[in-house]
């Protein structure tokens, strides 16, 4: 392995505060040595807000840094430890593929955890080989760059590199690195760990570093535990309601892809909606619908269960009195993601105040889509444009209906009506990253090495509510097939 203590043009400013946890937390890991690293992708706007070169990162010895054969100056390479439920199932798990290189102070004082994700066998590999193909990377990168436009918490890709390796699974696939940017990686599955397999005094470092890191107000609340569990069930009550705003279905919400920070993370078999309808599901292991797009709440307040659980033993000295205080602090959590679903969905409709109907004529709208198999973005499109005629709903009596009732629903409030269309527009995406377009780009790149078609799409991406004639290719719907679409971990 290359040292890399000449290598500071990157401006990368790397500290290792989670490798002050006690050891149980992670295992120190050296990345797996590629053989021809090429750069594949590098997110420029990324690189500038995080105060990097761009050049130095692609120089040679840049790639190497994002392929894992060069260690940057600072860097103390280690696979965090967590477990989590898979499909309910309680396990071991860890970072199988991915390594944390250290934190990136930024010029503004930020802290963002560098994680290369591909990078060879750890000690939680659980057999598997490390090694990550190019597509679910490629996939990656596109579907977060559009959630981070979107305003959504998420994740980043910083960059993707080749490795010159091919990869075995179903067949043989090139092989590829991403480097993640996360605020942190710590997980409810972090918690969980520390809770099954760790002492009180190990979960309360965890707990203290978490608050140190993502909630520094709460440490000075006379219960700083339980102010933790509160900004967590708050912050994934947005999360979550900001997902069901845009159609997007993650596929595997495991507690181990639920991040403390609020951040949307692990993009394997996620997708956006097409088709309204609440019972969606496109991962290829979701076999009864777990994680369906209208489960989505249910499953992140059980979740949420699962982390108040292990903060049990810090919430109280007094079972009861602690398990009381898990309780009402979960109970809050569907009011909390309903005012914000409500909130949103009203934004969508142009409407600026509350009345009790509203909620109703909400869900009107939605059973009529789902009757009549409208998408679920185009329809919010085409009312934010005035052209009702583009829906799949032109022409239903009960549409008509409906839309007279939103009319008058408009005409009651005090703002205009180009204040409500203004509020739409920002509020309705006029493109998401539709399937059949992502994978368009994905077998560009994958088997011709065109980046070009990926480039395009992530750059309509990136403007999601400008409502340009650019975007129509980008918003037509997919071919009707007799296959459902499915995703996969690409794992």
């Amino acid at each position: 392995m290359k040292e890399g203590k000449v290598i500071t043009e990157t401006e990368l400013n790397l500290e290792n505060s989670y490798a002050s946890l006690p050891k149980m937390f992670f295992s120190r890991q050296s990345p797996s040595h590629v053989p021809s690293p090429k750069l594949a992708v590098l997110n420029y706007p990324l690189i500038e807000s995080l105060g990097l070169n761009a050049k130095a990162l692609e120089s040679d010895d840049g790639v190497d840094i994002l392929a894992g054969n060069r260690i940057p100056e600072g860097a103390i390479p280690l696979a965090q430890a967590y477990a989590g439920h898979q499909f309910g199932h309680f396990t071991m798990l860890g970072d199988g593929r991915a390594l944390l290189i250290g934190e990136h102070i930024t010029p503004i004082g930020e802290r963002f955890d560098i994680q290369l994700k591909g990078s060879g066998r750890t000690p939680y590999s659980r057999g598997g080989d490390g090694k990550a193909s190019l597509g679910p990377m490629l996939r990656e990168y596109i579907i977060s760059e559009a959630m981070n436009a979107l305003d959504i918490p998420t994740t980043r890709s910083l960059a993707v590199v080749t490795t010159g390796e091919s990869i075995i699974r179903e067949r043989n696939l090139p092989g590829a690195i991403l480097t993640r940017i996360a605020s942190s990686h710590i997980r409810v599955g972090t918690f969980q760990y520390v809770s099954q397999w760790g002492t009180v005094e190990e979960l309360k470092a965890l707990a203290d570093y978490t608050l140190q890191r993502h909630f520094k107000e709460g440490e000075d609340k006379e219960n700083p535990y339980l102010s933790l569990l509160q900004e967590v069930i708050k912050n994934q009550a947005e999360l979550i309601a900001k997902w069901q705003l845009v159609g997007f279905i993650h596929g595997v919400m495991n507690t181990d892809n639920m991040t403390i920070s609020g951040e949307t993370i692990d993009y394997g078999p996620c997708a956006f909606m097409d088709v309204y309808d609440p019972g969606t599901v496109f991962s290829s292991i979701d076999t009864y619908g777990r994680y369906a797009y209208g489960n989505q709440p249910n499953i992140a307040a059980w979740n949420l269960a699962r982390f108040a659980e292990t903060l049990l033993p810090l919430l109280h000295s007094d079972e009861d009195e602690a398990l009381n205080l898990a309780q009402n602090a979960i109970s809050n959590f569907a009011n909390l993601y309903k005012n914000n679903w409500l909130s949103g969905m009203r934004a969508k409709l142009g409407i600026f105040n509350e009345e009790p109907e509203d909620e109703y004529l909400i869900e009107d709208l939605l059973s009529t889509m789902q009757k009549h198999g409208a998408d679920y973005t185009n329809t919010f499109r085409a009312l934010t444009s005035d052209n009702r005629k583009d829906t799949a709903l032109f022409g239903a009596t009960e549409f008509d209906k409906w839309y007279e009732l939103w009319q008058e629903r408009l005409a009651r409030q005090e703002e205009s009506k180009g204040a409500s269309k203004q509020l739409m527009q920002s509020s309705n995406p006029s493109i998401i990253p539709r399937n059949h377009r992502v994978e368009e780009a994905l077998e560009a790149a994958v088997t011709k090495g065109d980046y070009s078609v990926m480039e395009r799409l992530v750059n309509a991406l990136s403007k999601p509510h400008v409502y340009s004639k650019e975007q129509d290719y980008y918003s037509t719907l997919p071919e009707p097939s007799t296959c459902p679409y499915r995703t996969y971990c690409g794992t």
